[in-house]
């Protein structure tokens, strides 16, 4: 089965920039570097520069998303996940995030009967960023435009209804 193609212009905007690519055949989202070095702390939020504009066509979105990979070692986008618009014009920029905790618990001594005596302490992980790593990942999803019509009633949605947050459980049935 072959996949559906869409061109893309792209604009370099930083002699430092990359262009977009798949690291594997079959992957949905491009990988995007940055085009900076930035250190950061434990919690703290950073907003760097990707190096790349588009014009994404009408009837498409991008989405900048985070890479599995570096949210297991506590980098992610302070987002979650950013939206494109096809009229936007500027620099991609990713809100990166440093998970990890800014306090942790430390051990000072571990007595005979196996417990620990520990102390509260300021966390100083941090994480590196270099130009060039891949750090979050673009996706290109096709979007209805979608025509409001307002009504007096809805129907009832069948057996979720109005019920919201939670509706579903954590164990049960499912359709």
């Amino acid at each position: 089965m072959s996949c559906k193609k869409i061109d893309v212009p792209i604009k370099l905007v930083n002699p430092l920039s990359e262009v977009p690519s798949y690291a594997h055949a079959g992957d949905a989202g491009l990988d995007l570097c940055s085009t900076e070095d930035c250190t950061l702390r434990a919690g703290e939020t950073k907003t760097v520069g990707l190096g790349v504009a588009l014009q994404i066509p009408r009837g498409y979105m991008g989405l900048v998303c985070p890479r599995s990979g570096l949210g297991s070692k506590g980098l992610t986008l302070s987002n979650a996940v950013g939206i494109i618009d096809s009229n936007y014009r500027g620099e991609i920029k990713a809100p990166l995030h440093n998970n990890n905790p800014t306090m942790r618990y430390e051990v000072i001594s571990e007595h005979p009967d196996g417990s620990f005596t520990t102390r509260l302490s300021k966390n100083d992980d941090v994480i590196k960023v270099k130009r060039g790593d891949r750090i979050c990942q673009l996706i290109l999803l096709e979007v209805p435009e979608v025509n409001l019509i307002q009504v007096d009633n809805l129907d009832d949605g069948g057996t979720r209804g109005t019920s919201g947050f939670g509706s579903s459980g954590v164990r049960g049935e499912r359709l």
